[in-house]
């Protein structure tokens, strides 16, 4: 059993990293500058999503990996490219998921096609990176409308990710979003937003 000292020190190095992380030079938001730098120079196109993605369009919160959307043919320039030169399999024989030599952030990878959640066929799937990413900060990120498309599926199909629907909350909340917005979703998704919205409201009125 760790030590209270132990047990502070742990903490202290959270918080420490928790403040570089918002003061944008920790160790992922540099391991995000060097992947987008390195998919731009190998050609490849890309979209930065997950938490990063939250992150990038203006939701604050700390992540500890970075997830980045590719088509299968630049999944296959990555792992010739790349793997082995500055990125290395998260296990032996892994082929989406990775870790960076310099930082030893993880970065995951999902494809073109792939639905999220309980991967199986919906109506929403992780999009083309090459029409559906926007630059901020010199950095391809996925549209805030895919993204949230990715992450009302996402829970509304697989119980162990709620996490993403409190996600779309806390952007309409802090983002502002209108009810309008539901009308750049998928139609799949828009009662969903729509419940979100109106509980959002509940919580900006303090009722």
């Amino acid at each position: 059993m760790p030590s209270m000292s132990q047990r502070s020190d742990s903490v202290w190095e959270r918080l420490q990293e928790a403040s570089e992380f918002f003061a944008k030079r920790g160790k992922v938001h540099s391991a995000l500058e060097r992947l987008a730098r390195r998919l731009d120079e190998e050609d490849i196109p890309y979209a930065i999503t997950g938490g990063m993605a939250l992150n990038l369009h203006g939701y604050e919160h700390v992540t500890c990996d970075l997830n980045v959307v590719l088509t299968a043919s630049g999944l296959e320039k990555f792992l010739v490219r790349c793997v082995e030169r500055g990125y290395a399999p998260w296990v032996s024989g892994a082929s989406r998921s990775f870790i960076e030599a310099v930082s030893q952030v993880p970065v995951k990878i999902v494809i073109t096609g792939e639905y999220p959640g309980d991967g199986k066929p919906k109506p929403v799937a992780f999009p083309d990176p090459a029409t559906a990413s926007v630059s901020i900060g010199g950095i391809r990120v996925i549209k805030l409308e895919k993204l949230v498309d990715l992450k009302l599926a996402s829970g509304l199909s697989a119980p162990h990710r709620l996490r993403d629907l409190a996600d779309v909350q806390d952007l309409i909340m802090l983002l502002k979003l209108p009810l309008e917005f539901a009308e750049k979703l998928d139609e799949s998704v828009h009662a969903e937003y729509r419940r979100l919205w109106e509980a959002a409201q509940g919580a900006n009125s303090g009722e």
